[in-house]
């Protein structure tokens, strides 16, 4: 298996990690825009050796694991250079874009649009861990418009990853996510905005944040970078999101500030079955 993957960081460098475990003849050449990543990956064994774009020719995979609006740019060259049997996936986390940008490609046969949902707030290569997907969902998007036998080697190796399947239309697939995850990156960047911006000294925070702060504000450490382009790039079904959203803050607002007690607890009574919603997928 000759394996490139494009973007070393969290997503990237633990997908190269998880397969080196499940297929150990693997040679994974990695890509990426920042030297310093590339050096990084050689070093702590995640890809064996560095390479440039022209290298997918040889590749029996192709996985994409670049900020969401690098990936529609890419694509495109990446598909013009594979082979007849080589399998191209991403892991970006909006689809619509990304499969719009390769609808009428000649070789769209041969690309998954997957977004193996798994993460930490961490970035980078050495960020990078074993068995982060095991166990996750694998959305994959307009599969029928991927040849059939690639479909099915490709299935092979998300099982082998230990990824659960499930299909969906990218279009509903942006609109899920933006409540699901994209609206809880910008809560807690926002409350991390918050925080700071009140509280001027930081031996406070440190010293006063408790679990439930920091378990909250967990996501704000998460890349900048990836997240703009992420909003961007589903910036319609972000801004829904956030309108619903901001609209159950000022109602809580106007119970807390004409003192219905009442209708507090009973906004957060009737909010607490997404513990069983919760432990029910668990």
């Amino acid at each position: 298996m000759n394996i490139t993957i494009i973007g070393l960081g969290l997503i990237g460098g633990s997908l190269a990690l998880d397969i080196k475990k499940a297929f150990p003849q693997a040679v994974i050449t990695g890509i990426d825009a920042s030297t310093q990543h590339l050096e990084e990956a050689l070093s702590l064994g995640i890809i064996r050796q560095k390479g440039i774009l022209e290298d997918v020719r040889d590749a029996d995979w192709v996985i994409l694991a670049v900020p969401v609006d690098v990936i529609t740019k890419v694509l495109p060259q990446v598909l013009d250079n594979v082979g007849e049997e080589t399998i191209v996936f991403d892991a970006g986390s909006t689809k619509a874009a990304i499969c719009r940008s390769v609808e009428k490609h000649p070789r769209r046969r041969n690309f998954i649009a997957a977004h193996p949902i798994a993460g930490t707030e961490f970035s980078g290569p050495s960020a990078a861990i074993t068995g982060l997907f095991n166990g996750k969902t694998n959305i994959i998007c307009e599969v029928e418009k991927t040849a059939f036998k690639l479909q099915e080697k490709a299935l092979e190796l998300f099982k082998a990853l230990g990824m659960r399947i499930r299909y969906m239309d990218p279009v509903a697939h942006d609109m899920h996510i933006a409540y699901v995850s994209h609206l809880s990156h910008i809560s807690s960047f926002m409350l991390g905005k918050t925080v700071i911006e009140k509280e001027k000294d930081e031996r406070d925070i440190f010293d006063m944040a408790g679990s439930g702060f920091t378990s909250t504000v967990r996501l704000a450490k998460s890349s900048p970078n990836t997240w703009a382009s992420i909003f961007s790039e589903n910036k319609e079904n972000v801004s829904a999101a956030l309108q619903q959203y901001i609209a159950n803050l000022k109602n809580f607002q106007q119970l807390l500030d004409s003192g219905d007690y009442e209708g507090m607890h009973a906004e957060m009574e009737n909010t607490n079955r997404i513990k069983n919603i919760l432990n029910g997928i668990k």
